[in-house]
């Protein structure tokens, strides 16, 4: 006798959950950042065509002493000092000084600093202990007297205040590639590059610096901020760059005296150099968060 099993109507159709493309959430773009950028940008473009703009010269009257900020004449804008010159041109030339010291104070440090603490990190012993030695005893000292004992004894000037903002940035970096050349130096690639009779220089150059960029890019804007920040105390300190060649810490110095009855000679370049160092610090995160592997990980 065969048994058949009985037929099911209709047919069962086995299925499979499909799952659903699902895309990535995407990042939410920060207007604060992107206003930070926009306003880097814009004092980047009027330092470097101030002497292209419709403006007067920075050490030329444009009108009464002390006057209030005004419509109808671009010199006015933002008002005069106590000599009549124009706040705004002022602003613009100074912002040249500002970046020029922050910048190539900022890239000699960075150069310095990363190569030193790149040696630091990788042969280890007793370079490392010297390197890092003479970057904590930098450190222990304070920058701001640092600078002013500088600017004491050579003469206040632009390769002064240089020589001495590149002096202040050096251990930062120093630390910075020495800490991460000793967590890359540890890794599977830079191993095998040593197994295959890559020498030291090679696993340098090739291997280490390359991931060390990321870091140490994102590290630097916040440098160039606090450095503007240090050229704008030895200015309102009468030790920063000479007149009449303006810059901003210079600008707040020479109005500290009527800020009672001139309050913009004051908060002007106050709010000038607030915006820049605020910009550099948020341009500063949004890159290391981006681009720091150390973070992502």
């Amino acid at each position: 006798m065969t048994i058949t099993s009985p037929k099911v109507w209709p047919p069962v159709v086995e299925t499979r959950a499909v799952k659903p493309d699902i895309a990535p959430p995407r990042k939410k773009r920060s207007i604060v950042v992107g206003l930070c950028y926009f306003w880097l940008g814009a004092v980047i473009l009027l330092a470097m065509a101030a002497n292209l703009l419709p403006i007067s010269d920075y050490s030329v009257p444009v009108g009464g002493s002390r006057m209030t900020p005004q419509f109808g004449s671009l010199d006015l804008l933002l008002g005069t000092d106590s000599y009549g010159r124009s706040i705004l041109s002022r602003c613009i030339h100074g912002a040249r000084v500002s970046l020029v010291v922050g910048v190539v104070a900022g890239v000699t440090g960075l150069a310095v600093g990363a190569s030193l603490g790149m040696l630091a990190g990788y042969f280890r012993g007793r370079t490392d202990w010297f390197l890092s030695l003479v970057a904590d005893a930098m450190l222990a000292f304070p920058p701001l007297i640092l600078l002013l004992a500088l600017a004491s004894v050579l003469t206040p000037s632009v390769t002064t205040i240089l020589i001495g903002l590149t002096l202040v940035t050096i251990p930062s970096f120093l630390r910075l590639a020495r800490a991460s050349t000793i967590s890359w130096s540890s890794r599977e690639f830079v191993r095998a590059a040593k197994n295959l009779g890559a020498g030291s220089g090679r696993i340098l150059g090739k291997e280490i610096l390359p991931n060390l960029v990321p870091s140490l890019g994102a590290f630097f804007p916040i440098v160039i901020a606090a450095l503007i920040v240090a050229e704008g105390s030895l200015s309102f300190l009468g030790m920063g760059i000479p007149s009449p060649q303006p810059s901003w810490g210079g600008m707040i110095n020479d109005g500290k005296s009527a800020i009672a009855s001139a309050p913009h000679m004051v908060f002007v370049p106050a709010l000038v150099i607030f915006l820049t160092v605020f910009s550099l610090n948020q341009v500063g995160d949004h890159l290391r968060a981006r681009f720091d592997r150390t973070m992502q990980d």
